[in-house]
């Protein structure tokens, strides 16, 4: 049986119970599938702005009778039709009660409602029969009420009744879908780790190099765990891969992985989009919106490139690291989670720390453990293997996929590769493309970069190989020009980003990258 007491926490929910209140005098609750009233579950008695109600919620036979009005009401909704959205009922003592149903998954999980009020004035008949209702189980409380006028008692019109079904069937529809949102999100989890279940073992991390065997070695003890991991590596190494091994082989798999790149979004809609938010925010905020850190309850949440994420939203991240808990924006009350996070970066944190732009105290809860992925060039001896690999995963023909001439992995293996593994699988994926049918994948398919590079000296490789030739100013320019040519790939040729990162302006980039011709070509 669903547990409504989450829904209850719904800022559309709270703003309802306050609406009602104020209008009306009346209290909204909700109400499971068997008829329990769930503030009376947690021992909480909340009775409208009705003295006769409070006298019957706080003595025991009273109370008892209330709540058997409830259970009918809880009958009554089980056997109307589903389309049926609200329905008043008369309570034991007389008083209306206005409910609508909460339909989850196709059954009656409960429902919204609340009672004590009159839409009709009581006949005398009707008054001496309320009085004596409250005489047989609070006596005491019964001496103050008289019997020519019921005192106290929230007074509705037709139109009032009317408007009082529409807010609490808007209230049941919230939760109903909010319910749904958390369901496909369920759904794609699920289907995301039966489908990755075993694609993300560690024998799906490509490599036989030294340098990857030390990683295996340490994601067998960092997967026991539950501790924060701090992923460091270059874009484009394969971060994301060994966060989801991480996920998939530990305690957590069968829950939820969630991703967000941290230099996704501006600030305000990463903030909307980690924490959630609540209707009426902002502008748009049509309804509440779970965040990815409620999402990612009891599973992992992967942040990606948390370098870039500014110092405000560090404070909430390192708050929800060390106390579990978070604020939607909008909200006034905490969200408790148990999230394992794992963060990512291809910056250096502790540069980022010494310049005043990354917390240092955030920085430290976050780098508990630390695994450091190689680029590519520095285990290239890893290269025919993810060749091999992405040949199989990209060719989609008939028979055995096609192979590398022994001239085209030679260019591949003098490349400097600055886009790692994400631009050695496109340029593979590429080659199968032009290749069409051809078994064997010559030199003159790679991408031109590749092949100028393959050209080219290569140091200790032959006499006075690598040594500089020319002026020192072509020299200069020669470093100048490749330094900045592989920066555009490794940013994407995002001329913004490598410009803050060159550390001169952008205007300043485009005049060098006119003067040395580096415009983007076709399949960069």
């Amino acid at each position: 049986m669903e547990d409504l007491r989450p829904y209850a926490k719904l800022h559309t929910i709270q703003l309802l119970k306050a609406i009602i209140r104020k209008w009306w005098g009346l209290e909204l609750a909700f109400s499971d599938a068997k008829g329990y009233v769930l503030d009376h579950a947690d021992g909480k008695i909340v009775p409208s702005q009705n003295e006769y109600c409070r006298a019957a919620l706080f003595s025991k036979e009273g109370f008892r009778r209330c709540n058997e009005s409830v259970k009918v009401v809880r009958d009554r909704l089980r056997s109307g039709s589903k389309k049926r959205n609200v329905m008043v009922h008369e309570c034991h003592l007389g008083f209306d009660v206005v409910a609508s149903p909460i339909h989850l998954d196709d059954k009656l999980a409960g429902f919204l409602f609340t009672g004590g009020g009159y839409h009709e004035e009581p006949t005398p008949a009707q008054r001496n029969d309320l009085l004596r209702k409250v005489r047989e189980f609070a006596p005491d409380a019964a001496a103050k009420f008289g019997t020519d006028e019921v005192k106290n008692v929230p007074r509705l019109t037709a139109d009032d009744l009317e408007h009082l079904g529409e807010l609490i069937e808007f209230g049941a529809r919230e939760v109903m879908a909010y319910h749904e949102e958390l369901r496909r999100h369920q759904a794609e989890v699920s289907s995301l780790a039966s489908e990755l279940g075993d694609r993300y073992r560690f024998d799906n991390i490509i490599g036989n190099s030294p340098a990857i065997q030390d990683i295996f070695r340490l994601l067998e003890k960092i997967v026991r765990s539950e501790s924060t991991v701090l992923i460091q590596g270059e874009s484009g190494t394969g971060k994301e891969l060994i966060a989801r091994a991480v996920h998939y082989n530990g305690p957590r798999a069968k829950k939820a992985f969630v991703v967000q790149n941290c230099s996704a979004f501006n600030d305000n809609l990463l903030e909307s989009a980690l924490f959630g938010h609540v209707r009426g925010s902002f502008t748009g905020a049509v309804k509440d919106k779970a965040g990815l850190f409620a999402v990612a309850d009891q599973g992992t949440f992967f942040l990606d490139e948390i370098g870039d994420m500014s110092p405000a939203l560090q404070v909430k991240l390192l708050r929800v690291l060390q106390e579990g808990t978070f604020t939607p924006v909008g909200a006034t009350k905490p969200v408790k989670v148990d999230v394992r996070v794992i963060a990512a970066t291809h910056k250096d944190l502790s540069k980022l720390v010494e310049r005043g732009e990354f917390r240092e105290d955030l920085y430290y809860r976050i780098n508990v453990l630390k695994v450091t992925v190689p680029p590519l060039r520095d285990r290239l001896e890893d290269l025919p293997i993810l060749i091999k690999h992405f040949l199989q995963k990209h060719y989609h023909g008939k028979g055995h996929p096609p192979r590398l001439a022994a001239e085209s992995l030679a260019a591949c293996q003098r490349y400097r590769w600055p886009g790692n593994i994400r631009e050695l699988e496109n340029e593979i994926e590429r080659l199968i493309v032009l290749g069409a049918d051809q078994r064997e994948l010559n030199v003159d398919l790679l991408s031109q970069r590749v092949r100028d590079a393959a050209s080219q000296p290569q140091p200790g490789r032959g006499p006075g190989a690598g040594k500089p030739t020319g002026t020192l100013k072509e020299a200069v320019e020669a470093l100048e020009s490749e330094f900045i040519y592989q920066g555009l790939i490794r940013t994407h040729w995002n001329k913004s980003q490598l410009a803050k990162e060159l550390g001169i302006s952008r205007s300043n980039l485009i005049q060098k990258c006119a003067y040395y011709g580096l415009d983007r070509k076709q399949g960069e």
